[in-house]
């Protein structure tokens, strides 16, 4: 089984890659993130062409949650239950024995912005949630845009970042606390060439550089944890025309 995230940064823009990426690399679930599709305008209908099931939760311009599937997912939820939120961010559905929860983190833009303390206060209702969920459904993966380089490894300079925004001490706690739940870094559980990262900015030529962050991620279960057979980032649709600054992190199962 292979289950995959990628932020698209607009599904309206970024279609034809989506497709063609489902196409060459036949994953079993692909969670996208950054959609800024209204639920009236998913294209659910191009997906149904190419072989995948659908739901999704949009909204203009912003955010925006999709989970793709060869086989139709179950028990679909929205949003982190109990926690009153305008933004479309999560969404979540049993393929399978697994269920996969597809999240968009929040930014936080800077520390001690409002943002930021937003993003804390859904860090904590994720948390929670995500406890029960875990009780519920023991065979679970987290997968999305989390906007935290957990280590400064994940960092391409990490004096340079050192306290700014996806790198504060508050966001890699949060992550440390999910880990904290049951679960697992499928990066982290091999051998990983050293500088690679998952987001680029457009600016500075930063990925003709290599100047990224590793911020998009795949936690899988205790449960999980065993048929874990390899995880990878995909970097080669940041090279197409018009990419998304993120690139597809890719976690493959037996």
């Amino acid at each position: 089984m292979k289950i995959a995230t990628w932020n698209v940064n607009s599904l309206g823009v970024r279609l034809p890659q989506v497709l063609d990426w489902l196409a060459a690399n036949q994953p079993d679930v692909l969670c996208l993130q950054e959609t800024k599709l209204t639920d009236d305008k998913f294209t659910h209908a191009e997906f149904k062409e190419a072989g995948y099931e659908s739901q999704w939760f949009g909204q203009k311009t912003y955010n925006g949650v999709a989970l793709l599937s060869k086989t139709p997912a179950n028990d679909i939820a929205k949003n982190i239950f109990g926690f009153e939120d305008e933004q479309t961010r999560v969404i979540a559905g049993t393929v399978g024995d697994v269920r996969v929860i597809g999240a968009y983190f929040p930014n936080g833009q800077e520390p001690g912005s409002e943002k930021f303390a937003y993003k804390m206060k859904w860090l904590d209702a994720l948390r929670e949630w995500v406890r029960s969920e875990l009780a519920k459904h023991p065979k679970l993966a987290l997968l999305g845009d989390f906007n935290i380089a957990p280590e400064d490894r994940d960092v391409c300079d990490p004096v340079a970042w050192a306290g700014q925004i996806h790198c504060t001490v508050e966001e890699r706690d949060h992550f440390q606390k999910l880990v904290g739940l049951g679960l697992h870094d499928a990066f982290r559980l091999f051998d990983q060439a050293p500088k690679l990262y998952s987001w680029w900015d457009y600016r500075m030529l930063a990925f003709r550089r290599n100047q990224g962050l590793r911020i998009d991620h795949i936690l899988v279960s205790d449960a999980l944890k065993p048929r874990v057979l390899a995880c990878h980032i995909d970097k080669l649709p940041r090279k197409n025309e018009r990419p998304s600054d993120h690139a597809p992190v890719v976690v493959e199962l037996s």
